[in-house]
């Protein structure tokens, strides 16, 4: 990939399919790296812009599902990921990288390209997203997200630094939340497709609102620091 300017998402990036884990514009995600195909991934990273898809596998219904070798290793993706911008870099002595991801702007998939040192790339078209790269200066209440926060924390008997959480603006908890909080992987899709933060909003109001129930087998949450 050849490197692109400063700030400016390139049009073919390689992916990073992690099942729970929720990028979005301006957060920050820690990834612990040890598989071979995404060291691969993060040192052609380093070398040529700096940038990195996150998107999650399509976990389709047991049903209709028979796995291969090759579905196991290269599952379907989502439509939608967003891609992010290595802020911090380290190599561990084992070849490992502890690298973390500042999100840009998501992308839809035009298309796959073959596998680049085992990695997967993919065409990525931004234009429907034009007000990614300037969501953290929308204005948001985050009071709303707090009165809901606070019956979500009762129901599912959570803590949460109040406090803290109350001195960060709008946008910044909505999508911080919207990441960690433990939901499902097709809702943790839905907060990352929808509209902008308002509409991100009403739905994780929505999702707190409902609660947790038991995640299924196939419905598990992956934390993104231990891949």
């Amino acid at each position: 990939m050849p490197p692109t300017p400063s700030g400016t998402p390139p049009s073919v990036i390689p992916v990073f399919p992690l099942t729970g884990s929720l990028l979005l514009p301006g957060n920050l995600l820690p990834l612990n790296v040890f598989e071979p195909r995404y060291r691969n991934m993060v040192a052609d990273a380093l070398e040529s812009g700096n940038h990195i898809g996150m998107i999650q596998p399509f976990v389709p219904q047991p049903d209709n599902w028979v796995e291969t070798a090759e579905t196991a290793s290269n599952p379907d993706l989502y439509p939608i990921g967003c891609v992010g911008k290595i802020e911090r870099s380290e190599s561990q002595p084992d070849g490992r990288y502890f690298v973390v991801l500042r999100g840009v702007s998501r992308f839809r998939i035009a298309r796959e390209l073959p596998l680049c040192r085992g990695y997967r790339r993919v065409e990525a078209d931004y234009s429907a997203f034009p007000g990614d790269e300037r969501e953290l200066a929308s204005l948001l209440d985050p009071s709303r997200v707090l009165r809901g926060l606070r019956g979500f924390a009762e129901i599912n008997s959570l803590e949460f630094d109040f406090d803290l959480l109350g001195s960060l603006p709008g946008v910044i908890l909505l999508n911080g939340l919207a990441a960690a909080l433990p939901f499902r992987p097709a809702e943790k899709q839905a907060l990352l497709e929808a509209l902008g933060p308002m509409e991100r909003e009403e739905l994780l109001l929505t999702l707190m609102g409902m609660g947790l129930d038991a995640l299924s087998p196939d419905e598990y949450y992956s934390p993104p620091t231990v891949h």
